[in-house]
């Protein structure tokens, strides 16, 4: 590897637009760190990497627990000293698809908070320290437009239609918050915080019913992922451009 090769880390990468935005990443000679929870689902995603010709390696992450975090740390320091990307893009939904609030149960809450939220912010912490080493950190966080107040409560959004989801909608719009903050904090720093949203994709967490494939879904993630130095920060943007909070 060399030292002026940019090193990416990909949480939940091993499918999906997370695999996707590894690909598109690694097609553009950055190294990509691929973070799976399951390690032979890992290693299967990093053979295929490999064999389009793509420097990757797997790197063992649960983003809901902290250990597992701090090791993925850990090595990442001890193997390039920085770190230069960070993707936030592993996420659930548990269960709650057409599930009114007050039916909704507080276990699922919890779970998918968990996962989405309290995993990216434990993930953000222990890598701020490898991204401050780097010119130029970019932490993307995988948002929705489902995790937008403004849209929500417009009567006539078409994602205002859809079943309630209040869960997984919470849990983006928490996710939101965390960029706003972490990148007023980094003000002032080369490092750059963006929600981002991919569009509706077909994937797993939604039952391939998304219009948009994977491949095209990882394109907006992955152009924010390699701003240049003038680029927005606090930001929270989709193909089409700045996505109302």
């Amino acid at each position: 590897m060399s030292e002026g090769k940019k090193i990416a880390l990909v949480t939940g990468a091993n499918k999906g637009i997370g695999f996707e935005i590894a690909r598109q990443l690694g097609g553009r000679d950055i190294t990509v760190l691929v973070g799976a929870r399951d390690l032979a689902r890992g290693e299967e995603a990093i053979q295929k990497l490999r064999a389009e010709k793509i420097e990757a390696v797997l790197v063992q992450l649960d983003v809901t627990n902290q250990t597992s975090i701090d090791a993925a740390a850990a090595f990442i320091d001890q193997a390039y000293g920085r770190l230069d990307i960070l993707v936030n893009n592993a996420a659930i939904s548990v269960g709650e698809w057409s599930t009114p609030p007050s039916q909704l149960s507080l276990e699922d809450l919890q779970k998918t908070f968990a996962t989405n939220v309290f995993g990216a912010f434990a993930v953000i912490k222990a890598m701020l320290p490898l991204l401050h080493r780097s010119q130029a950190g970019r932490i993307v966080n995988l948002s929705s437009e489902m995790g937008s107040l403004s849209i929500n409560s417009d009567a006539d959004s078409p994602i205002a239609q859809f079943p309630p989801t209040l869960a997984y909608n919470a849990s983006k719009t928490a996710l939101n918050t965390l960029t706003v903050f972490f990148a007023k904090e980094l003000q002032g720093t080369p490092i750059k915080v963006n929600s981002v949203s991919p569009g509706y994709v077909a994937t797993d967490l939604n039952g391939h019913s998304g219009y948009l494939t994977a491949e095209q879904g990882a394109r907006v993630p992955v152009t924010y992922a390699t701003l240049l130095a003038d680029g927005p920060t606090g930001g929270f943007f989709g193909a089409n451009g700045q996505i109302a909070w």
